[in-house]
């Protein structure tokens, strides 16, 4: 009865974990803003339960923090802190390549990454303005998820899962931003060469050239980033998750 109840309460929490975080970053409230749980359940249309460990989680990411009162509010970054959470992604995406290589990898495996980086060659029929952009960003997110099981290391896979939830750490971080900036289009087509590079460098096991491939790849996210901060600040009101960034 317990395990019938949880797998009931599962699609639920997720559902409540996803939905908040996506509140937080679309703007729904400023940093050290509180957060409601009878409005976020409203809004949400879920139950204040899964509501209430959702914010837990987040807390435990980082996203959030406690306030004296009760509850939880909106948390702000430095952008050190954000290009922090950026590099320590590198670090540990470049560590999977690292060992990926070293250990080597089941055939399967590099069949299915091989697919995967020939699905995003066909998202990118020429010129970047012709891109198939919502395809990129899926086939993009699926790549990294596989990049980072391809060691064979749950721990590793599991690291790298929780620091992509950082603010702005993900490999999409910024995507379903970009889909009429011509600069961000631009990097996408040297992120996927460097895609092509990794592969090629974990099936040579040659470990240090995967390592530093994939540690300069992760720093594409910088990259955007310092372009709308330096460069195009017009681009701010397009990504909502910027003020939580403090200059």
């Amino acid at each position: 009865m317990v395990e019938t109840q949880q797998r009931r309460q599962q699609p639920q929490s997720l559902k409540a974990l996803l939905g908040v975080r996506d509140l937080v970053f679309n703007g729904y409230a400023r940093p050290g803003e509180r957060l409601s749980e009878i409005g976020i359940a409203e809004k949400l249309g879920i139950s204040r339960t899964p509501i209430r460990a959702a914010l837990a989680r987040l807390e435990q990411e980082g996203l959030l923090e406690p306030i004296p009162s009760g509850g939880y509010a909106v948390r702000s970054f430095t952008r050190d802190e954000v290009i922090d959470a950026i590099e320590l992604r590198g670090v540990l995406e470049g560590t999977a390549a690292r060992l990926a290589a070293e250990r080597g990898v089941q055939p399967a495996k590099l069949r299915a990454v091989n697919e995967l980086l020939r699905g995003l060659d066909e998202t990118m029929p020429g010129r970047p303005e012709d891109m198939a952009f919502d395809r990129y960003v899926e086939l993009n997110a699926q790549f990294h998820e596989a990049l980072a099981g391809l060691a064979g290391s749950e721990t590793i896979r599991r690291e790298i899962e929780r620091v992509t939830q950082l603010p702005f750490a993900s490999p999409s971080a910024f995507l379903d931003k970009q889909a009429d900036v011509p600069a961000f289009r631009r990097s996408l087509v040297i992120g996927q060469a460097q895609h092509r590079a990794i592969v090629n460098a974990i099936e040579l096991r040659e470990g240090a050239r995967a390592e530093a491939l994939t540690r300069e790849h992760g720093r594409l996210a910088r990259q955007n980033l310092e372009y709308v901060i330096e460069q195009d600040r017009s681009l701010m009101r397009r990504v909502p998750a910027l003020a939580l960034v403090t200059s």
